[in-house]
C-alpha cells in the first residue's frame, strides 16, 4: 500500500526560457528578413532548387495536420498525445525553416504573375502570412516553455492566440505556394 508521501509529485523546477526565446526569435526573424533582401546565388546548379518550395508546402501541410491533431487531443484531454503532436509540429516547422532558408539563399524572389482579384488575394494572404509567421516564433516558443514549466493556466491563456495563428500560418504557407507555383 502506498503511503501519502509517495503520491505527492515533485514540483517542476521552473526555468527562465525568456532569453532563449528572445535570442531565437531575433535570429530567425532577422535572418529571414535579411534573406528577403539578397539576390540569390548565381549559377547554382547542384540540384533543382524549385523542389524546395514544394518541400516547404509539404512541411507546412504536416505542421497544419499535427496542430489539428494536437487540438483534437487536448479537447479530449489526452495530454500525452497532444504533446506528441506539438513536438511533431515543431519538427516539421524546423524542416520547413531549413528548406525555406536554403531556397531564399539560393534563389531570387519569384514575382507573382497573376492580376486583378487574384493578385490582391495573393498579396493579402502573403502579407498576413509573413506578419503572423514572425509573430508565431515567440508565441510558439513561449507556449511550450510555459507548458514545460508547469504553468498550465498561463499556457492555456497564450495558446488561445498561438494555436489559431500557427494554424493560419501553416495553412496560408501552403496556399501561398499553390498561388505562386505556376511562376517558378
Amino acid at each position: 500500500m502506498k503511503n501519502a508521501s509517495s503520491t505527492i509529485e515533485t514540483p517542476i523546477k521552473k526555468r527562465n526560457y525568456k532569453p532563449f526565446i528572445i535570442i531565437v526569435s531575433v535570429i530567425l526573424i532577422g535572418a529571414i528578413g535579411i534573406l528577403s533582401g539578397i539576390p540569390g546565388a548565381k549559377n547554382f546548379d547542384a540540384f533543382d532548387i524549385t523542389i524546395l518550395p514544394m518541400l516547404n508546402a509539404i512541411f507546412n501541410t504536416f505542421t497544419f495536420l499535427f496542430l489539428v491533431g494536437a487540438l483534437i487531443a487536448i479537447k479530449k484531454r489526452n495530454i500525452k498525445v497532444h504533446k506528441g503532436f506539438i513536438y511533431a509540429a515543431f519538427v516539421t516547422t524546423f524542416f520547413f525553416l531549413i528548406t525555406y532558408v536554403m531556397y531564399h539563399f539560393l534563389a531570387e524572389s519569384t514575382p507573382f504573375g497573376g492580376s486583378g482579384f487574384m493578385k490582391g488575394f495573393y498579396f493579402f494572404i502573403l502579407i498576413t502570412h509573413i506578419i503572423l509567421a514572425a509573430a508565431i516564433v515567440p508565441l510558439a516558443l513561449t507556449s511550450v516553455a510555459r507548458a514545460w514549466n508547469g504553468e498550465i493556466e498561463r499556457h492555456r491563456k497564450i495558446v488561445r492566440f498561438t494555436m489559431p495563428i500557427w494554424l493560419y500560418v501553416s495553412f496560408t504557407g501552403v496556399l501561398v505556394y499553390l498561388l505562386i507555383s505556376p511562376y517558378y
